[in-house]
């Protein structure tokens, strides 16, 4: 190997010696903060100050949906251990109602409740459209159950083609 070609091949290795060192630090860094949402119990137990920026996760809690003037909706957020009030002023999702899933993001206000300035629904994880399960059929890659248009759909029936 000539002189040129190993220096160059030493460049390269400290070059990436140092960005796995800055990737390192980074991601060390940001672990404590990487959270894609917190469930009423961590909410409870570890004493969000008001003020407090994040995502609150869980299931929208049975009879809790009160909506008012203003496309104002009050509602409880449960992961069975603890519940947490949420206001939200705006539209809902299609998918939002009561017993389903909700991730909704905001700041927690003074007496614990949380004002949420955006609701997202989340759909049951054993969905599969249509298109998507026809694919992996095909492929022979599908292992579960009927996608959610066939399970609607009127027993004999294939839906609309």
């Amino acid at each position: 190997m000539t002189y040129r070609k190993s220096r160059r091949l030493i460049l390269i290795a400290c070059c990436g010696a140092v960005l796995a060192v800055a990737v390192g630090l980074i991601l060390s860094a940001m672990s404590g903060s990487i959270v894609f949402f917190r469930s009423p119990t961590e909410v409870v137990q570890q004493g969000v100050a008001p003020g407090t920026r994040f995502r609150l996760g869980g299931l929208v809690k049975d009879g809790s949906v009160q909506r008012g003037a203003n496309q104002r909706v009050e509602f409880a957020v449960t992961d069975t251990n603890a519940t947490v009030q949420v206001t939200y002023q705006g539209l809902l999702p299609d998918l939002f109602r009561e017993g389903q899933g909700v991730v909704t993001e905001g700041t927690l206000g003074p007496g614990g409740v949380f004002r949420a300035d955006s609701v997202l629904a989340k759909h049951d994880e054993s969905y599969m459209p249509r298109e998507v399960a026809d694919a992996l059929k095909a492929q022979r890659h599908w292992h579960g159950g009927r996608s959610r248009a066939e399970a609607s759909a009127p027993s004999g029936s294939q839906g609309p083609h």
